[in-house]
């Protein structure tokens, strides 16, 4: 039981970002505005989720994991389902906001009460196991999402992450225990001082800005695909679920060989770097199409480049260490 909660927990950032993704162009429609301001409905929630994980980790390291946990959980439900009921597009951005800052909880919590419960081999195995769920649910969010539209709306969408925010509320009702001792809580300090010496860190810093640049081009990715692919190419929301979902696929498939195969018989930064320069090429090659340096192009070779950039993040933001 308590590793499904911790799966579920795992999979609801891929869920709460990408379900929807089929649906941004219907969302732009019912407030009548662009899909710059649409956008914006997907990065209020992603620094939500930035900002709350460095609130919640302290908070749960001095009030215990149940508490802070079921708080963002209810938190994250009441905002779902106010984003299915929002009014205008700029409540639904700030209502985002507030989903991706309640659900930065069981990003973070999941995490500490893996390393309460097991100690050695056991904690790698687990997380192995709970960073391929991570992976597998952005294929199968917007393939959800996608099927959803069949028979709702985009506001259906968000009623439907409210009622998955009340199982998994249940589920830890039920079936999470305390796994922070009261004798092992931080009574003081929010580990400000680790944060400066890790961004005093040359090394930590190089990689903090990588990972960022990574990062940056998969957002960037999330936020104009739907509309790019929908809009201009005239793919229905089920082929774009497809298209994302063979995309996501490609970046599961480089992370698993990352940590199976590469990281046993390549130093690191020589996979760092291959996957920046592969990450570069093909960003290079999304200009020149989006530029019509190389004329117009049809809809394969788009998905051709935008595979294999995607793919490529699987070299840098997949797991740094060997699979036990």
């Amino acid at each position: 039981m308590i590793f499904l909660v911790l799966a579920a927990l795992t999979a609801l950032p891929s869920l709460s970002s990408d379900v929807y993704l089929p649906a941004l162009p219907d969302v732009a429609n019912t407030f009548t505005t662009t899909a710059v301001v649409v956008q914006l409905t997907l990065t209020s929630c992603l620094i939500g989720m930035a900002l709350g994980q460095l609130a919640v980790g302290p908070l749960s390291d001095r009030l215990g994991r149940r508490r802070p946990l079921l708080g963002g959980m209810l938190l994250y439900t009441a905002a779902s389902l106010a984003c299915a009921l929002a009014p205008t597009v700029g409540a639904l951005i700030g209502l985002r906001f507030i989903q991706g800052v309640a659900g930065a909880a069981g990003i973070v919590i999941a995490r500490a009460i893996i390393r309460d419960l097991y100690e050695g081999v056991k904690i790698a195995q687990v997380f192995s196991t709970l960073m391929l769920i991570s992976g597998v649910a952005p294929v199968i969010a917007p393939l959800f999402g996608a099927q959803l539209l069949h028979v709702t709306d985009w506001r259906g969408i968000f009623a439907a992450l409210a009622i998955l925010g009340l199982v998994v509320v249940a589920a830890i009702t039920l079936g999470l225990p305390e796994t922070l001792p009261a004798a092992m809580r931080r009574t003081r300090g929010v580990g400000l001082a680790q944060m400066r010496s890790l961004l005093t860190d040359r090394v930590f810093t190089g990689c903090l800005i990588a990972a960022a640049g990574a990062f940056g081009a998969f957002f960037a990715y999330l936020a104009a695909s739907p509309f790019v692919l929908q809009d201009l190419y005239g793919a229905s929301p089920q082929t774009y679920a497809l298209l994302f979902g063979l995309n996501a696929a490609g970046m599961v498939a480089t992370g698993q060989l990352n940590g199976r195969y590469l990281i046993r018989r390549f130093p690191v930064h020589t996979i760092v770097t291959a996957g920046l320069g592969l990450l570069l090429l093909a960003s290079l090659a999304m200009l020149a199409l989006a530029t019509g340096l190389l004329g117009h192009v049809g809809l394969p070779a788009l998905c051709a480049v935008l595979f294999v950039l995607v793919s490529s993040l699987g070299l840098l933001i997949g797991k740094p260490t060997p699979l036990p």
